[in-house]
Order: C-alpha cells, then structure tokens, then sequence
C-alpha cells in the first residue's frame, strides 16, 4: 500500500501491481504501459499535471476489477486496455479518452460479458466513442458534449446523467434508462437503436424540442 506518495512522470512499463493499493498519492503524468493492474485499488489520488494539462496514459494494461474512487484523471488516456468490471467513482475524467479499450471478457467459446461502472464521475469533453458499454452503470455522471459516437450503449442506467449536448451520432441506447437525466439537445434521430429507452414524462418535451417539433400546451 503506498499513501500520500508523489511520483511525477513515473514509469510503470511492465509493472506487476495486481491488489495494490495507492490513497492520496500524487502521480502526474504516470505511464502504466502493458502493466498490471487487476483488482488495484486507487483513492483520492491526482494523475492530472495542472501546469502542464498533461494526463496519465493506461496503454495496453489490465484494470479488470480495478477501483478508482475520487480521482483526478483529467486528460488521462486508456489505449488498449482491458477495462472488464473497472469501477470508476466520483472521478474526474474530463478530456479523457478510452481508445480501443474493452470492457468485456469472453467465457467459453461465444459468451461475452460486458461490466463497468462510471458513477458519479465527470465525463464532459471525454471521448468514448465506440465503446461497447450495454448495460453498463453511468448513473449521475456528467457527460457534456462527451463523444459517444457508435457507442453501445443500450440498456445502460444513465438515471440522472447530464447528456447536453453530447455527440451521440449512431449510439445505441435501447432499452437504456434515461430518468432524471438532462435530454435537452439529445435527438433521437441521429441515434442507431433508442426502442424501449425509458424517460419520463416531463423528457418528452425536451427530446421533441431537440428534433425540432414544436410542443406546445393543450
């Protein structure tokens, strides 16, 4: 376990870190290249380097069980990663971009499972485009012209997420559920699936406004 650490532009190429534990370290600009990061446990620690708005790269790494809670990971990048049953709580991944990142594992030939959680966290400006998230936790979290572009998202709870203005080009959200959450500018039109997507009745209105029909009181 490492506690109150700082580590700046460290190196963890190849790192065996499975279990580890890191609570208030300071590690801008940390590497964690074809490392090991099963079931890791990060709390309250800060990847982003404020002076330079350079962020932690994740390339070619294993998070599956991993557990990120209030976390400063602004700009960081998952390139390659296996991301299976991640946990992300109440952390900051503003501009943070997951580039062919899986959150699946395979069991048996044919089987795919999909987990993860991002709850709570700041997503505004990250890209995820093309992630395969069904049903997946995004529960509360903040995803403000984030680019969810062919992302799979169907049958993922959103309750209460914030999608303003997000780039949802040929998502899928079937099934997904949407109550609580902010709408206004979400066109269903530009969407892949949105059959079964559960609103509630005040949505309604901001989701035709978004189409562009005009709604107007009996």
């Amino acid at each position: 376990m490492l506690t109150r650490c700082t580590l700046t532009g460290a190196s963890f190429g190849g790192a065996v870190l499975q279990g580890a534990k890191f609570e208030r370290c300071k590690l801008p600009r940390a590497r964690f290249s074809h490392a090991d990061l099963r079931e890791a446990v990060f709390e309250d620690c800060q990847f982003a380097d404020p002076a330079t708005q350079g962020g932690a790269v994740f390339a070619f790494s294993r998070l599956e069980g991993a557990r990120l809670a209030r976390c400063d990971l602004t700009h960081a990048r998952f390139e390659g990663s296996d991301l299976y049953d991640v946990r992300f709580e109440a952390c900051n991944l503003l501009g943070a971009v997951f580039a062919r990142t899986s959150f699946g594992r395979t069991f048996g030939r044919k089987v795919e499972r999909i987990a993860a959680e991002l709850v709570d966290c700041n997503l505004e400006l990250a890209d995820l485009s093309g992630a395969r998230l069904p049903g997946a936790r995004l529960a509360r979290s903040r995803l403000r012209e984030t680019d969810l572009s062919g992302a799979d998202l169907e049958g993922a709870d959103l309750t209460g997420a914030d999608l303003f203005q997000a780039i949802v080009d040929g998502a899928k959200l079937a099934g997904a559920d949407l109550t609580g959450a902010e709408v206004s500018g979400l066109d269903l039109r530009r969407l892949a699936t949105y059959r079964g997507l559960k609103i509630t009745a005040d949505q309604q209105y901001r989701l035709l406004d978004a189409m562009g029909i005009d709604v107007r009181p009996e």
